[in-house]
């Protein structure tokens, strides 16, 4: 016969080690998950944005561009300075436009005197020249013939750059007569290229032969040029002659020196200029152009002017 108490018992025991077994479990699994809820949540961290850099050839694209833009506004500066500068050294002061003159008028505190080269530009001479001029620093004027500056318009630039003053010394270089039309075509012709040339506006003109009455100085003076003749003439289209002593006997303070760089073989000038420039120097004078030597005489007017009142 079966025990009743028994298997209740045995039953009881069963159902409590159940439930035992049964809250193990769930508090193993839903405690963590309460702690974990119940803990501060750790800090967060900043979000780093990723920003893509420029392509290292986009930088080179935009740097090169950039650098080539600023050196071409530098070189156009340099380019609109110079061009500036060597207008400058070709403008006269206005009460000397329209006038004829042989010299400067200068005070004893000035010693000065201009060296003058005519008919070129010309090859080889004008070159030539140029060195010595650099080499001693001196800058002068050269009056240029026109269709000498077309055939070789490089040796005008190259005299403009280096800071000469420039002037006009008709196109054909002929000593005939001229009415107004001739001339003007002579000499209006001629400035236009030596402006397209060099970006000189010249005012200064130079009859060829030092001819004053054959209608084109009459026709440079209505244009308002200054009509730029000579003090001291070297004479050196001349095959026996001392230019030193033509020069020396002649010079004297604001005077104007005439000699060529072009029109024919000049190797005669070019071989005795270093000792001219030598031997001026020493006897005390300062080498300046013809525009320069004429703001040195206005100067010397207003001085004279302000001791008079």
């Amino acid at each position: 016969m079966i025990n009743i108490k028994r298997l209740l018992r045995r039953r009881k025991k069963l159902i409590v080690a159940f439930l035992a077994a049964a809250g193990s479990f769930l508090l193993g699994v839903t405690l963590p998950m309460n702690l974990r809820a119940n803990q501060p949540a750790p800090p967060r961290q900043p979000q780093v944005l990723a920003v893509s850099s420029p392509e290292p050839k986009l930088i080179s694209n935009v740097s090169g561009i950039a650098g080539a833009i600023a050196h071409r506004v530098e070189v156009s500066q340099q380019a609109l300075a110079q061009q500036q500068e060597t207008r400058f050294q070709s403008s006269l002061p206005s009460q000397f436009k329209g006038t004829m003159l042989r010299q400067a008028k200068l005070d004893e505190q000035h010693k000065a005197i201009a060296l003058t080269f005519d008919d070129g530009p010309w090859p080889t001479t004008t070159k030539q020249i140029l060195e010595i001029l650099k080499k001693n620093n001196i800058k002068a004027t050269f009056f240029f013939v026109g269709r000498y500056l077309q055939t070789y318009p490089e040796l005008g630039k190259q005299v403009a750059s280096a800071g000469h003053a420039i002037g006009n010394h008709t196109w054909n270089h002929q000593y005939i007569q001229y009415n107004e039309t001739t001339a003007a075509r002579e000499i209006d012709r001629t400035s236009s290229l030596i402006e397209e040339v060099t970006g000189v506006k010249t005012s200064m003109f130079r009859p060829p032969g030092g001819i004053l009455n054959n209608g084109l100085a009459a026709y440079a003076q209505k244009r308002n040029y200054a009509v730029v003749m000579w003090s001291a003439d070297s004479l050196d289209w001349r095959t026996s002659t001392s230019l030193m002593d033509n020069v020396m006997r002649q010079a004297n303070s604001g005077g104007i020196v005439l000699m060529h760089d072009g029109g024919g073989n000049r190797a005669r000038t070019v071989e005795a200029l270093p000792d001219i420039i030598a031997k001026l120097r020493k006897e005390g004078y300062k080498f300046v152009t013809v525009p320069e030597l004429l703001r040195m005489q206005e100067q010397v007017l207003k001085k004279q002017e302000t001791a008079q009142k």
